[in-house]
């Protein structure tokens, strides 16, 4: 699935699955086709052209294509990508049950976790990295991240937060800031910076996959 480039736009959903499904000699098509693009969404849209869908429709049409095919490896580039949730955590569930090799690509990150037990990172077209989920985020493991919400005197905050040479890092974001210390050792110090300032919650926050890929694309 490249995308939603392989599927015809003055052709309607219908006659598209329909095309490929006779290609594959699919059994029982009509019946799948209904149950699939049921599941994705597409049914009500598949007497119209594709000329009219929108960009999710699009991929949700074109991923119905490939499913319905059943290939023994599954290569799938963006294929979440303009779907709402509740239609991604469907389409997770059932790419997680198939018995199949799946290659994919994504900026995803919520959706890398969910479906990948090995990751490449690429930048620029160069393989900087392929590893376990796990062993990625354990790169990240000798820093506490630690977020506290401030509404008030932020700027204050964060120009002390700067003079305190075991901060590792501070970013700014909407109703806080994030910060990076090198030991927990520092708590002490940093919760008595926050005391003077009106904080209303502090959490340590855990390794994430999205925090590996600004990492590795840095």
């Amino acid at each position: 699935m490249l995308g939603d480039e392989m599927i015809y736009n003055r052709m309607t959903g219908k006659d598209n699955l329909n095309f490929f499904t006779r290609i594959y000699r699919i059994r029982n098509s009509k019946e799948k086709i209904k149950d699939l693009t049921s599941i994705l969404g597409i049914y009500d849209k598949l007497g119209e052209y594709v000329s009219t869908y929108s960009r999710g429709q699009k991929l949700r049409l074109a991923l119905s294509r490939v499913l319905l095919i059943e290939p023994k490896i599954l290569f799938l580039d963006e294929p979440l990508l303009g779907m709402d949730p509740k239609t991604t955590r469907q389409i997770i569930k059932i790419l997680l049950n198939m018995n199949k090799t799946i290659l994919l690509t994504s900026h995803q990150m919520h959706v890398v976790h969910q479906l990948c037990k090995r990751i490449a990172f690429l930048n620029n077209g160069n393989l900087i990295k392929i590893d376990t989920q796990e062993n990625f985020v354990n790169l990240l493991s000798h820093f506490i991240r630690i977020r506290f919400n401030i509404y008030e005197d932020k700027k204050e905050l964060t120009k002390e937060l700067k003079t305190l040479n075991y901060i590792n890092k501070i970013s700014q974001i909407k109703d806080g800031i994030i910060v990076s210390i090198t030991d927990n050792k520092y708590y002490p110090s940093l919760l008595s910076c926050l005391g003077k300032y009106p904080v209303h919650k502090v959490q340590e926050l855990e390794p994430s996959l999205d925090d590996v890929f600004i990492k590795m694309s840095s």
